[in-house]
């Protein structure tokens, strides 16, 4: 091989070696790259599962503050043994009606929160059902909800009710009978119709409360409470 050749070879090989460092160089910091681009979205899944899980715990949470509601308060209202508020309003029928209408009398005012619900029908049913007993104890009994007139009547008509409906639609009779205030229902805080009943004695006196009522058996733990005035 004559000394041209060589040189030449020699070249060609130098080059050939330059041109793969350079290329390993260059492999470098790519595969650096790429494996600083893996390890970042596996660190943003980590968050994101830490967010999941607490995003679970909250949820938790809120579900228990949901079940465990607090029992609904009243605004304000009488006390056993205190004068009864005066009222007058309209009920079904047309007509109005006032505390004054029952002077010298036992008067059970039962307060419902809507007209045709399934606990509120169930009650009406039962005070009708034992209409007759509360007549022979010398006592009436009147029913009140914030419903309009129109709402009342429907009321009684599909349920054949006996007892005299009272609207309030303004919360008068409502709040100062301690039947309006504050309620809880999935989590949120409202105010509306506290179911509660109260007893007035012939005297136009506050004989008993019933609050936040339960409406099995309580028309006729009522009447007894009547019967015993």
């Amino acid at each position: 091989m004559s000394k041209k050749s060589r040189k030449k070879s020699s070249k060609t090989s130098s080059g050939s070696s330059t041109a793969k460092k350079k290329t390993a160089k260059t492999r470098a910091p790519t595969q650096a790259k790429s494996a600083k681009t893996q390890r970042t979205p596996a660190g943003k899944s980590t968050g994101t599962i830490a967010k999941a899980g607490s995003h679970k715990a909250a949820s938790e949470q809120l579900n228990s503050s949901k079940t465990a509601s607090p029992p609904a308060q009243a605004k304000s209202g009488p006390v056993e043994g205190q004068k009864a508020p005066a009222f007058r309003l309209p009920r079904d029928g047309g007509d109005v009606v006032t505390l004054a209408d029952y002077a010298g009398r036992k008067l059970v005012l039962f307060f419902y929160p809507r007209a045709d619900t399934p606990g509120c029908t169930r009650e009406a049913i039962d005070f009708t059902r034992l209409a007759g007993a509360f007549t022979a104890a010398g006592t009436a009994v009147l029913g009140i909800s914030a419903d309009p007139l129109k709402a009342q009547e429907k009321f009684r008509d599909k349920h054949k009710l006996g007892v005299p409906l009272i609207s309030d639609e303004k919360h008068e009779m409502l709040e100062a009978y301690g039947a309006w205030g504050q309620k809880s229902m999935y989590g949120k805080s409202f105010l509306g119709i506290l179911r509660t009943t109260i007893l007035i004695g012939p005297d136009g006196r506050v004989a008993r409360i019933w609050r936040n009522v339960r409406v099995d058996g309580h028309a006729d733990e009522v009447l007894e409470a009547a019967r015993s005035l």
